[in-house]
C-alpha cells in the first residue's frame, strides 16, 4: 500500500486499438437496434420501486415499529435496498447512463446522499480513478483496504493476512459504517483519495457534503433513537448496515479481486502500463452469473462488469446484448473473458484469490 502522491501511469496507444473497435461494434449494434444507450423504461420503473420501497420500510420501521423478530427481518431487507438503490440508481447515474437528460443522471446521482454517502467523493473514487486504473496497487483506492487484508500480489504481506479469507466476512460487513462514518470524512480532510490528491471543491461541493451527513445522522441516528430507544435503534442499525456492508463489498470484490484477474504494474521508468486501455480493463475484470435475469435486477448489471467498465456511459440493461459482442471481440484480440456461471462459483474464486495472497510473495 502506497501513501505518497504517486504520479499516475500512462496506457499505451495502440496501433490496432481493442477499444476503438469494440466502440465501433457496440455503436454499430445500438444503431442497428435504433435504441439509445442510456437507461430505458425498465430502468425507471425498477428505481421507483426501490426508491419507494427504501421510504416505506423505512417509516414502517421507525413509527410503525413490527415485532421484534419481523423487525430484524426488515431491517435486513432494508440493508438490502440501500445496496439494490447502490447498484441500480446511483450507480448509473454518477456514470451518466441513467437517462439522456443530465438533470436526470444527477438526480440519479445524488440517491447516494440519501444512503449518507458523498456524491462528490463517490465520483472521484470510483467514476474517475477507479475505472481508469482498475487494480494498479497504489491507485486504484478499491484494493487498498488497509492492513488487515492483502489485495494484490504487489502489497506487503503481514502475518494477520494468513487468516484473511476467514475474517474477511467480518470486514466486509464494517464496509457501510466505515464509509459514511470514516472513509468520507479522511477524504474530505486530507484532501486525497489513496495517493491522489483531488480537484478543490467548490462552496456548493463542501456544503453538499455537510449537509448530507447532517440529514444522515438525523435520519439514521437521532429520529430512530428518539422514536424507539438506544437498544432497538443499536439493534437495527446494526442489521441494516451489516446486511448492506456486506452486498455492497462481495459484489464489487466479485469483479476484480478473483484468482483470473490480472493486478499489472507499470513498466518503469516510462510508467507506463503493460497494455491499452481496454485490453487492460478485460485483464482486471470479471463477469458471474451473467445467465440469472434475478441477480442482473438485483445488482444492477454489475455481474456484467467487463462491459461496464469497457462502457460506462452504456446503462446496465443494455449489458446482456452488449456481451456478446464484447466476448467475440475478446475471441478475435486473444484476449481471456473472465467469467464464472454463478455467484457462488465467484465467490470461490474470490476466497481463493484471498487465500493466494495470504501467503507471503515468492521473492
Amino acid at each position: 500500500m502506497q501513501n505518497q502522491t504517486i504520479a499516475t501511469p500512462k496506457f499505451p496507444v495502440s496501433t490496432k486499438s481493442l477499444h476503438a473497435e469494440l466502440k465501433k461494434r457496440v455503436n454499430e449494434y445500438l444503431e442497428q437496434q435504433n435504441v439509445i444507450g442510456t437507461g430505458n423504461y425498465k430502468l425507471f420503473s425498477k428505481a421507483i420501486i426501490l426508491i419507494t420501497l427504501f421510504v416505506l420500510t423505512y417509516i414502517h420501521l421507525v413509527f410503525f415499529t413490527p415485532p421484534a423478530i419481523i423487525a430484524v427481518i426488515e431491517c435486513a431487507f432494508f440493508g438490502g435496498l440501500i445496496a439494490a438503490i447502490g447498484f441500480n440508481v446511483m450507480h448509473d447515474g454518477s456514470h451518466g447512463s441513467f437517462s439522456k437528460y443530465a438533470w436526470l443522471n444527477k438526480l440519479a446521482s445524488s440517491s447516494i446522499s440519501v444512503l449518507g454517502a458523498s456524491r462528490f467523493m463517490w465520483g472521484m473514487k470510483h467514476v474517475t480513478i477507479h475505472h481508469t486504473y482498475t487494480n494498479i496497487d497504489g491507485v486504484d483506492d478499491d484494493i487498498e483496504v488497509g492492513v488487515l487484508m492483502r489485495m494484490a500480489p504487489t502489497q506487503k504481506h503481514y502475518l494477520v493476512h494468513r487468516f484473511q479469507h476467514v475474517y474477511f466476512w467480518v470486514l466486509y460487513m464494517l464496509l457501510y459504517v466505515f464509509w459514511i462514518f470514516f472513509a468520507d470524512y479522511k477524504k474530505y480532510f486530507s484532501k486525497k483519495i489513496g495517493s491522489i490528491t483531488f480537484k478543490s471543491m467548490t462552496f456548493a461541493e463542501h456544503f453538499e457534503f455537510w449537509a448530507v451527513k447532517v440529514y444522515h445522522a438525523a435520519v439514521f441516528v437521532i429520529v430512530p433513537i428518539y422514536m424507539l430507544g438506544w437498544v432497538s435503534w443499536i439493534v437495527g442499525f446494526i442489521v441494516c448496515t451489516f446486511v448492506a456492508g456486506f452486498v455492497l463489498s462481495i459484489v464489487f470484490q466479485l469483479a476484480h479481486t478473483v484468482e483470473d484477474t490480472a493486478f499489472p504494474v507499470a513498466i518503469q521508468p516510462e510508467n507506463r502500463m503493460p497494455d491499452e486501455f481496454a485490453a487492460h480493463q478485460i485483464q482486471t475484470t470479471a463477469n458471474f452469473a451473467t445467465k440469472s435475469k434475478i441477480v442482473s435486477w438485483l445488482v444492477g448489471g454489475l455481474n456484467f462488469q467487463i462491459e461496464h467498465h469497457l462502457f460506462p456511459k452504456i446503462s446496465h440493461v443494455h449489458y446482456p446484448a452488449i456481451s456478446k459482442i464484447v466476448k467475440q471481440a475478446c475471441a478475435d484480440f486473444k484476449l481471456n473473458y473472465i467469467e464464472y456461471p454463478t455467484v457462488v462459483s465467484a465467490i470461490k474464486a474470490h476466497v481463493q484469490f484471498l487465500k493466494s495472497m495470504s501467503k507471503p510473495a515468492i521473492a
